[in-house]
């Protein structure tokens, strides 16, 4: 008789579903993917900071806590609603000066490599932190870097989601990174020879070293001392283009999030580089429509056709901004989404870019009790980022310059100095002026099929942060090419086939996004949050 194995749950998985509740504050809010980096956000609002304190030092923990998606070398972008007027942050980083299409073919071959030091570009996210906290802030720079220095230094306990990721990624590396420039990521992230499991503790000290000097110094040790220095050696050491010049006097730019009027509110994002333009786009296409049901393949459809024929002009179109050959303005215009509009038909179509001269992770929101808010991203582009973390530092540095392309006629062809086409986007939801409060969905190409879906679920179907959050999603994946989460029911599954849709259904949510939202009642101030169940998210609120 064959002896009975018993199953043995582990932390990564659970027998039962399980349901979240929408969460409530009214004297501050912090929602993310992580518990420990939104309790470090939450102990700056109790002492004394604002939300932008409070998004700085989740965000430097975050680096710390959930290493799968970004690091001290991610690059970041941020939508700021405070003392009533909205602002945005550009965090990433130009291509190097010594780089060109011409040297990446001789080096790498046709392609831009996804991983090692050639994809890339100046990380923007110490910037970014500093930029903020010396315009908004109130606590001391240092002051913030401080849960994230103990996080690394004293170490945490792994999460569930996290832990997952960790391992699917070491496991990846093992076959993929060749040669010494790999070696200090697997003594970083594989101290044991493995990837840490759920609830096992993991530290770093060079990264709790690394982020003091970075609060110490407001960020200028990464660009012009001694971390640029040991980036530059790095870069020298391993064949990789960027060097210690392309760091010094780097700047994220202060720019105007540009929107689009879905159903009586704006919806704002961040302008090129970023794909935000891509959410917009999609959103600009179904404004008029009256969709009655989320769960009908009637609007299904619609969303997947719209968002297909969006991705298809940001392919073509979007770029860094003064490299464009169309204006933000033009693929924004009422009219030019109606002409996109009518090209839908009432089956699956192969998503086409049109012509508007005629006519984009960790996510966080933040808000405090005086009303501010912050909606603010950060990532290394895939998972670990280039799979190259600076000797000494606990730097990960992003591989960004993956998303440049290699024909030099191309919107979107490398060259010295120019910011790659970008897929993080931090979203920013008002109304008639005032404030309703920031969103997010990360996750790559995923973004802004998420924001679409939350934002529609919010205003087209009445649900609740959490309820926007927990609804069950689509993702265009390429072509007529469809993949469901396994909660879509199977009558909708059925019905999308039958509109010409080439349809997967999947059991792993991980490609689907992880976002987080905080809406803010105006009369009350009242905040209402909403986390994902595809993560280790939570909300931290008082």
């Amino acid at each position: 008789m064959k002896e009975d194995i018993m199953y043995t749950p582990t932390a990564e998985h659970y027998p039962y579903g399980s349901k979240r509740t929408v969460t409530y504050g009214k004297n501050g809010m912090v929602a993310t993917s992580q518990p420990m980096a939104a309790q470090a956000g939450l102990d700056m609002l109790k002492q004394g900071g604002n939300a932008v304190d409070a998004a700085i030092a989740t965000a430097a923990a975050l680096t710390v806590v959930e290493p799968t998606s970004n690091g001290i070398g991610s690059d970041a972008f941020a939508i700021v609603w405070i003392k009533d007027k909205l602002y945005g942050l550009n965090g990433s980083g130009p291509a190097p000066a010594s780089i060109s299409i011409e040297k990446v073919k001789e080096k790498d071959g046709e392609e831009m490599p996804v991983f090692g030091l050639t994809p890339v570009t100046v990380p923007g996210t110490p910037a970014s932190w500093a930029a903020l906290s010396k315009r908004f802030g109130k606590l001391p720079f240092e002051k913030l870097m401080e849960p994230a220095v103990r996080y690394a230094r004293d170490g945490f306990p792994v999460s569930p989601v996290l832990a997952s990721f960790w391992k699917r990624g070491a496991e990846a590396f093992r076959s993929r990174f060749k040669g010494e420039v790999f070696d200090e990521w697997f003594r970083v992230f594989t101290p044991d020879g493995k990837a840490p499991e759920a609830g096992e503790l993991w530290r770093s000290p060079d990264h709790a070293d690394t982020l003091e000097e970075i609060g110490k110094t407001g960020a200028r040790s990464f660009y012009e001392g001694a971390l640029a220095d040991k980036m530059d050696a790095c870069s020298k050491k391993y064949d990789g283009f960027i060097r210690r010049e392309d760091l010094e006097g780097f700047e994220p730019e202060w720019v105007d999030p540009v929107s689009v009027s879905y159903k009586g509110y704006d919806v704002y994002e961040i302008p090129p580089n970023g794909q935000g333009m891509i959410a917009l786009m999609g959103l600009n296409m179904l404004r008029n429509d009256a969709f009655t049901s989320r769960e009908s393949d009637h609007t299904w459809h619609y969303q997947i056709e719209a968002m297909k024929r969006a991705f298809a002009d940001g392919e073509k179109q979007i770029t860094e901004r003064s490299d464009m050959n169309v204006s933000v303005e033009s693929l924004l215009d009422p009219s030019y989404a109606d002409s996109r509009r009518e090209g839908i038909k009432e089956t699956a179509q192969e998503p086409e870019a049109g012509d508007p001269s005629a006519s984009g992770t960790v996510y966080l929101a933040c808000a405090d009790s005086e009303g501010n808010m912050v909606s603010f991203i950060q990532s290394n582009y895939m998972g670990f980022g280039s799979g190259v973390v600076v000797p000494g530092t606990g730097i990960a540095l992003q591989n960004r310059g993956h998303n440049f392309h290699m024909d030099p006629d191309h919107v979107n062809a490398l060259r010295p100095g120019k910011r790659p086409y970008h897929t993080i986007i931090p979203g920013f939801l008002m109304k008639d002026g005032s404030a309703v409060g920031p969103f997010g969905v990360m996750g790559g190409f995923m973004q802004p099929q998420g924001h679409m879906q939350v934002i529609m679920n919010t205003l087209d179907f009445g649900l609740n942060p959490q309820q926007a959050l927990d609804a069950p999603r689509w993702q265009w994946t390429g072509g007529k090419n469809v993949l469901l989460e396994q909660a879509v029911p199977n009558a909708l599954v059925q019905q999308l086939a039958a509109r010409g849709h080439h349809v997967s259904v999947t059991h792993d949510s991980g490609s689907f996004g992880r976002g987080q939202i905080i809406w803010r009642n105006p009369e009350t101030g009242v905040l209402a949050g909403g986390t994902e169940a595809r993560t280790d998210g939570t909300i931290a609120a008082y």
